[in-house]
């Protein structure tokens, strides 16, 4: 007969749990080893790591969405600029667009220019031709306080668009 089974249920499961218990911690009579700080530090080391890391996530998606709103106006001033009948009607229709698209954002850019090509615009009926528009969108970065961080970061969006061929034609010109 071995050891272990002559001894009773109780004092099996004592003997495993003594047996598992890590060497060098006395256990007092029944209760737990005491917590020396170890749950504080391993906080401090997460919160060291964590908080850097969710402000440069932040960073980031502040970014994407500054660069999705520069390439929303520049697509809506591209195609407003492309349909105009006239280079000064597209420059103006362009620059109104991209105004629109830029409000509805919000205050995700907090400075814009708006930069809108029409030196390849038809002159006549039939011609072809494009508008280009560049939007340039600054994003605020220091409201992040993140070390390393410049203060903002302007982000660019270049967009053309083929100019209607048949829009002047259409107008009577």
């Amino acid at each position: 007969m071995t050891p272990s089974a002559s001894m009773s249920p109780c004092h099996r499961c004592r003997a495993v749990a003594a047996a598992l218990q890590p060497r060098g911690r006395v256990e007092r009579a029944g209760r737990p080893p005491r917590d020396r700080g170890s749950y504080t530090l391993e906080a401090l080391l997460c919160l060291v790591v964590l908080v850097p890391f969710l402000g440069i996530l932040s960073a980031y998606g502040l970014a994407g969405l500054g660069d999705s709103t520069a390439a929303n106006a520049a697509t809506a001033a591209a195609r407003a600029a492309s349909e105009a009948a006239d280079p000064a009607t597209a420059q103006s229709r362009a620059r109104q667009a991209a105004l629109n698209s830029l409000d509805q954002a919000q205050r995700t850019c907090t400075s814009s220019v708006i930069h809108v090509d029409t030196s390849r615009f038809p002159t006549g009926p039939g011609q072809s031709g494009g508008v280009t528009v560049r939007v340039n969108c600054t994003i605020p970065l220091a409201q992040l306080a993140v070390p390393g961080l410049p203060g903002s970061k302007t982000l660019t969006a270049t967009r053309h668009s083929p100019a209607d061929r048949y829009v002047a034609r259409a107008r009577g010109r």
